[in-house]
């Protein structure tokens, strides 16, 4: 077999970025696997968590807890390692390091020192969840859901002004507080949520978020949501034609109003809005 690294025969030193598996462990690359084996040291959020991936692949790198609760603390004894040309992966529980995750200070600082930073491409619940959605490709990451609501309205009122997909990550246990804001500024368009990406329990639910209901049981974990572009009525910008405007003047005392409606949108582009407000006025003329 290749090394999947052999082009660096010489590894390099510095701080490598290594995205791990978001749920199945199948999805970890050859080449993650190698670096994490090569590492002085690892930075992982929950050594728990990381040491199945370890256990899984024996790896037997030393763990350092590096979570966002003590990463400032640790910064000056990781910079000292890698001062003394180690190599030190950085790792999350799941997905990508620095994305909605620990490691932004850690990488800040490494670029004042001059230390070299090597990112890995990999696993990502954004990529995946963007992927299956069936939205347009074009799309902005938020990332988590403010926590307060004040924060949340004016956050989802910025959003809702941009014609893209959006992603956002929401804890299982907020997901019903979120819906309401969503179906307030988001009401015309559609929403994916994904939970247990690559998992046993893997789902995607797909809706109208003019449709889309409080969750009965509360689901576990972390889930993505992917929110479409705005989505168009092209019905709406058409306009009644004059032939089609003979027609309804020819029907409006002998059909309901809603009759004609139907009848009228069944052989056109033209929506029922347009229809209907058209016939209304037709009888108020009268």
């Amino acid at each position: 077999m290749v090394n999947p690294i052999s082009h660096n025969k010489d590894l390099k030193k510095g701080l490598y970025l290594i995205p791990t598996p978001i749920g199945n462990l199948g999805d970890v690359t050859l080449r993650a696997i190698e670096l994490l084996k090569k590492s002085d040291f690892i930075l992982c959020e929950d050594t728990r968590v990381s040491k199945k991936l370890m256990d899984k692949f024996e790896i037997k790198t030393k763990l350092i807890s590096n979570h966002k609760f003590n990463e400032v603390k640790n910064l000056a004894k990781i910079i000292d390692i890698l001062k003394d040309d180690k190599i030190v992966s950085l790792i999350s529980d799941a997905g990508t390091p620095c994305i909605s995750d620990p490691g932004a200070i850690l990488v800040n600082e490494c670029l004042k020192n001059n230390i070299n930073i090597i990112p890995l491409p990999g696993p990502s619940a954004v990529t995946t969840a963007v992927s299956v959605s069936g939205f347009k490709e074009k799309y902005l990451f938020y990332g988590f859901v403010p926590e307060k609501e004040r924060v949340i309205k004016e956050e989802l009122n910025k959003l809702s002004n941009f014609n893209f997909c959006l992603v956002f990550f929401v804890s299982g246990k907020k997901i019903n507080k979120i819906i309401p804001h969503f179906k307030n500024y988001f009401i015309e368009r559609k929403i994916l949520i994904c939970r247990e990406i690559s998992k046993f329990y893997e789902e995607f639910i797909r809706s109208d978020i003019k449709e889309l209901k409080p969750f009965k049981i509360e689901p576990k974990g972390e889930l993505t949501i992917v929110i479409s572009e705005k989505i168009s009525d092209k019905k709406a910008s058409q306009k009644l034609s004059e032939s089609d405007k003979r027609n309804i003047k020819t029907m409006i005392n002998k059909l309901s109003i809603r009759e004609i409606t139907d009848l009228i949108s069944q052989n056109s582009n033209i929506s029922k809005k347009e229809i209907y407000d058209y016939c209304l006025r037709l009888k108020n003329e009268k």
